[in-house]
């Protein structure tokens, strides 16, 4: 099948690999110069426009804004190719991929909210969970170029926001469990309990899970390169925050974490994983001294 694939950030190029590898021809754009060995196989595109003259367009942009100006200002949905299929796998707001649902009828063209669980190593091993919504024919007809990307794909419904919403769900959790570890955190050591006993503790009784799993070693190791920005963290929060003011449901756990987040981003560590919420002082002026050592030993 012939794929278009707009956004080769990493994500994005160890999607379009596996494409290639599973025998499909993958035409990509991406905003910035990509190294060709960095995708190969890949044919790269000098416009974006080029992508959507493809059977199916993956995008794999980084939020509401850029889909916005790459695809909708730009009039790609008018200039497709007829009978297309878009699957948009990033995250994105619900109220944004209502919008784009509408317009892709509109336009005659197939549209599936298919965003992703998984960072780059589980997306580069073709181990993916995607959370797919839309009209059950269209979502048959892109099964089999989601198999090569996905351990398992979750079809949620007909209306794609179903799948925008979970993903949105899904993140705010993650970011509780980080949360959790890092409250939990904060008691042990006031006491000398060393973070990797504590770990041990929990994760063999209570909290065993991915989340915890992961998370909880990058803590200890005081590990903070990115599977996961901070900075894109923030903004799933908040999209997750409009979701529920939208829905009229309070979320007092998800403003705790969106405000530890915005913490982060304030004292310049927004290219950091996630997980460095465990190092920054919510109520101070910075990063806490834990945090300031271990930036150090790791420049």
């Amino acid at each position: 099948m012939q794929i278009g694939f707009i956004g080769l950030g990493s994500m994005g190029s160890a999607m379009a690999r596996n494409l290639v590898k599973a025998g499909h021809e993958v035409r990509a754009w991406n905003r910035s110069r990509v190294d060709p060995d960095a995708v190969p196989g890949v044919t790269l595109l000098d416009s974006p426009r080029d992508a959507f003259r493809a059977e199916v367009v993956f995008t794999m942009l980084s939020d509401d804004a850029v889909i916005r100006e790459v695809v909708l200002d730009a009039g790609l949905l008018r200039d497709a190719r007829p009978g297309l299929i878009h699957v948009v796998t990033s995250t994105i707001s619900v109220a944004f991929a209502r919008e784009l649902a509408g317009l892709h009828e509109a336009a005659g063209l197939g549209y599936v909210s298919a965003p992703v669980l998984g960072r780059p190593n589980v997306a580069a091993s073709g181990q993916l969970n995607i959370l797919a919504a839309g009209k059950p024919g269209t979502i048959a007809a892109i099964e089999p170029v989601l198999a090569p990307l996905s351990k398992k794909v979750w079809k949620l419904g007909d209306d794609p926001v179903r799948a925008n919403a979970a993903k949105l769900a899904a993140n705010m959790m993650i970011a509780m469990a980080i949360e959790a570890m890092v409250e939990g955190v904060a008691l042990t050591e006031s006491v000398g309990l060393d973070r990797a006993d504590f770990f041990e503790l929990i994760l063999g009784t209570l909290f065993a899970g991915r989340a915890y799993e992961s998370y909880s070693a990058q803590m200890t190791e005081r590990n903070f390169e990115p599977g996961f920005k901070a900075k894109l963290a923030l903004k799933d929060m908040r999209l997750a925050s409009a979701l529920g003011e939208e829905s009229g449901r309070p979320l007092p756990m998800l403003d705790v974490v969106r405000e530890r987040l915005m913490r982060v981003v304030s004292v310049g560590l927004g290219e950091k994983d996630w997980s460095i919420m465990a190092e920054v002082d919510q109520a101070g002026d910075g990063s806490t001294s834990s945090s300031r050592s271990s930036m150090e030993g790791h420049a």
